[in-house]
């Protein structure tokens, strides 16, 4: 680790690392330190590093900036910004005008991400950061990928299956083929509608942490969740073009981003007592 920087705390851990509340010696500024462990072959290395540079130049105020990348002692050092409010995991939005403004980050950051040929592959609450100044930014690139300019499919079996488009989990579907931007649009459709009812949406009993079979079985063939007919009708029509078993039948982060539910997008003002303070995944 670099000398300049003070590791404070641990504000997150998870499969694939943990990450520490770091602070600059000589400005005082905070970041979150990612600490990628275990010893990866030279080939995982050298694409880890080629695909963190191009991330690196990601410039955007909806996605998590990433400010440095160091590869030492058999361990992987990514540094990138804090995000004081932590994730939005767990957390619900009982105002549609809040909700709208975070829907309306959201799709900003992926609008941005896919113009760059940048798919995400893993958005999901836990993955959505929130900062004191009601900043929402899309975090975790750690099973991103960067696309061809062919845009060749995204085959690898990455991100968290509660939140994968059926076309992903189910090869079968959409003909075997698969396209990473309408993936990122179901899986931000799944958890906008998570935060409105405050509970994952595919069934009463059924939660993310569910066996494989059966999350397959409801995100695949049971019926498509819908926002209940207390929401307004912009907001069932915009959770209704994002879950759509056709990808194509998606609309774009573009297009998403032009639709009416938006237009009464009010300032977060995050309730920060109710977040998991400082937890990056």
């Amino acid at each position: 680790m670099r000398p300049d920087l003070e590791r404070i705390s641990r504000v997150g851990s998870g499969a694939g690392g943990t990450v520490w509340l770091t602070r600059h010696r000589t400005t005082g500024r905070l970041y979150a330190l990612k600490v990628i462990h275990g010893h990866h072959d030279e080939e995982v290395r050298r694409q880890m590093r080629r695909e963190i540079q191009i991330l690196r130049a990601a410039d955007s105020p909806s996605v998590v900036r990433c400010h440095g990348f160091y590869d030492c002692g058999g361990e992987i050092y990514i540094l990138l910004e804090y995000m004081d409010g932590g994730s939005l995991e767990g957390r619900r939005f009982s105002s549609e005008a809040q909700l709208a403004d975070v829907a309306r980050q959201v799709l900003s950051g992926l609008a941005y991400l896919h113009r760059c040929r940048i798919v995400h592959r893993d958005i999901k609450p836990s993955n959505l950061l929130v900062n004191a100044r009601g900043e929402v930014k899309i975090a975790d690139f750690g099973v991103g990928r960067i696309l061809a300019k062919t845009m060749d499919p995204c085959k690898s079996a990455v991100g968290t299956i509660a939140y994968m488009s059926p076309e992903r989990i189910n090869t079968d579907l959409n003909e075997g083929s698969y396209d990473g931007r309408a993936g990122d649009i179901w899986s931000f459709g799944v958890s906008i509608l998570e935060f409105y009812l405050g509970r994952f949406p595919f069934g009463d009993r059924l939660g993310r942490q569910g066996d494989w079979a059966s999350l397959m079985m409801a995100i695949c063939y049971a019926a498509l969740p819908e926002a209940p007919s207390t929401a307004s009708p912009e907001f069932r029509n915009f959770i209704g073009s994002c879950l759509q078993r056709e990808p194509g039948r998606r609309l774009t982060a573009e297009h998403l981003l032009r639709h009416p539910f938006l237009a009464q997008a009010a300032p977060l003002i995050p309730d920060l007592s109710s977040l998991r303070l400082g937890q990056q995944e």
